[in-house]
């Protein structure tokens, strides 16, 4: 960003913070606007196909013009880190709110559990898709937008709110959980990410990237695809593929074993 362009983004500022001028708050929404598409596209990448993404950049814009109202520049803390914490925070809480997941893609979610239960007690192994995707008479792609989305509503299940207090900018994590994790808790989560460290080597390096990408650098998949060259639809594929073979220690264990 040019010197001229800070001092104009001052002066928008300035004016805002004093005055509520409509036209510096205009021009301040159109310069955050990209921050929302980014965490449309994160959020949006594990949704269903029937959740609008429209529906989701409105309430990412919500959470921009909120994080505007509340921002406070004496503060030692970047409005992009701020509005952050109140765009993806605003999004969560309202598809929480929403119930996103239809009831038909819980049933089928339930019932392909169910299948695979059968047939892994039958092979007396861990099925693959493949084998999954003919005992149930579906595509191999449909096993896999199963899983994805079972895995995201088990994420977005859990209270996932920003601080109404704003303290330090900090998003609080709400889970419902009634104590003091016990010392068996506290074990088996220890014995947990040992098994996930474990299972996340076993994964071929696209799956491992692509995980590290997504979670731990934040990245769109359009961005992971654009680095290893491959196609957003192939990415997302490949993440899907990752989580499926991830999934009894994401699915079962993190969140109907209520460790975390």
């Amino acid at each position: 960003m040019s010197k001229q362009d800070l001092m104009e983004e001052a002066v928008c500022w300035d004016l805002w913070i004093r005055n509520r001028d409509p036209e510096a708050g205009d021009i301040l929404v159109r310069k955050y606007t990209p921050l929302v598409s980014y965490h449309v596209q994160r959020i949006s990448s594990g949704l269903p196909r029937n959740v609008s993404r429209d529906d989701i950049m409105s309430l990412g814009l919500h959470g921009l013009f909120d994080a505007l109202t509340k921002f406070d520049p004496g503060r030692d803390l970047k409005f992009d880190t701020y509005a952050s914490f109140r765009i993806r925070g605003t999004i969560i809480d309202g598809l929480r709110k929403e119930d996103w997941l239809p009831r038909s893609s819980r049933e089928k979610s339930k019932k392909q559990e169910e299948e695979i239960m059968k047939l892994e007690q039958k092979l007396q192994r861990h099925a693959t898709p493949e084998e999954i995707a003919e005992h149930m008479g579906i595509s191999v792609d449909q096993v896999y937008q199963t899983v994805h989305e079972h895995y995201f509503s088990n994420v977005l299940s859990i209270d996932e709110k920003v601080n109404d207090d704003d303290d330090e900018g900090q998003k609080s994590f709400i889970i419902k959980d009634e104590g003091t994790k016990t010392p068996e808790q506290k074990t088996m989560m220890t014995e947990l990410i040992g098994d996930l460290t474990t299972k996340i080597n076993e994964l071929n390096k696209n799956e491992q990237l692509v995980l590290s990408f997504f979670y731990t650098e934040e990245m769109t998949l359009t961005e992971i695809g654009e680095i290893l060259g491959l196609s957003t639809s192939r990415i997302s594929q490949i993440h899907s593929k990752a989580l499926f073979k991830l999934r009894k220690l994401l699915a079962t264990e993190i969140v109907d074993g209520g460790i975390l």
